[in-house]
């Protein structure tokens, strides 16, 4: 079976989405705004704003 970068990439970002940690985020969401979160985790507001609405989902 052929292996890619990005195949290796999904299996070693379990559990992730945007490669941020759910758990770390949930923790930190109840403390920072979105900016600081933006900056912690080193994403676009964008990618903190589909993370939120994605955790109101679950």
């Amino acid at each position: 079976m052929r292996s890619s970068d990005k195949g290796m990439n999904g299996q070693t970002m379990d559990g992730r989405l945007f490669g941020v940690d759910f758990h770390d985020f949930i923790q930190k969401e109840q403390h920072a705004s979105s900016i600081e979160l933006a900056s912690e985790f080193g994403i676009t507001m964008g990618d903190v704003r589909k993370l939120k609405k994605h955790l109101g989902r679950s």
